[in-house]
């Protein structure tokens, strides 16, 4: 009888220590295990999936030279096409190749004269390669200058949570310039990026699909023939 109850007692504790050490359960059970890895390979795993996918859709708001943009673009090898939003303003872009072409939403053209903005509403206009707003508006459409920024998180990376971004099992690696979210379901794509300082947070989906990026028919394009401004 002693023996029984010694042995019973020493089960008991067995099974309390396998509970104390997994009735959690694996957060890493069922994912593509990428969560087990260190930091640094994660960070380099997103980016070799995002960079073999041609296609992102991407959301969220950046800080700019001191302004807010909103943002909800589609982006292709070739180019992007979405809306972009300031606290002023409303506008379309969309970027084939080279060409970059804007196109004011309601009120974006109120500063200028009555006869010009009726031209103007409703047209693309295309934003000249040497006006100093291209540089700035071609990045929203820009897949790479996306990754590059996206993977400049800077130093000191840490792996940290897991937790769930938009119904997607992530991880996050936290690192000097912000915290980006990798999936844990699928390929690990980066799911969304935050960046430090409130400057912005970011969300990344829809890796892969279809997105078509078309130049606008020619009577739909007005030559403006002055610089464009966003703000």
């Amino acid at each position: 009888m002693i023996a029984g109850r010694v042995g019973s007692a020493g089960l008991a504790v067995v099974c309390a220590g396998l509970l104390a050490a997994g009735c959690a359960g694996d957060p890493d059970e069922g994912t593509n295990g990428v969560g087990r890895l260190p930091a640094p390979t994660i960070v380099r795993q997103a980016r070799d999936a995002a960079e073999h996918a041609d296609t992102v859709r991407l959301t969220g708001s950046v800080v700019s030279r001191g302004r807010t943009y909103r943002l909800d673009m589609r982006l292709a090898p070739d180019g992007g096409t979405g809306q972009v939003a300031t606290d002023r303003r409303t506008f379309t872009l969309l970027r084939v190749g080279g060409d970059l072409y804007l196109k004011g939403g309601a009120g974006f053209y109120d500063h200028a004269q009555p006869s010009a903005a009726a031209a103007l509403t409703g047209k693309y206009v295309k934003v000249p390669a040497g006006d100093p707003a291209y540089r700035e508006l071609s990045g929203f459409t820009d897949k790479k200058s996306l990754l590059d920024g996206l993977f400049a998180l800077g130093g000191h990376p840490a792996r940290g949570d897991h937790r769930t971004v938009a119904g997607v099992r992530t991880v996050a690696v936290t690192a000097d310039a912000g915290t980006l979210d990798v999936s844990l379901e699928g390929l690990p794509y980066p799911v969304r990026y935050q960046r430090a300082g409130g400057a912005g947070s970011l969300r990344l989906a829809d890796w892969g699909e279809p997105v078509a990026v078309r130049a606008p028919r020619r009577g739909d394009v007005v030559d403006y023939g002055r610089q464009i401004s966003a703000g």
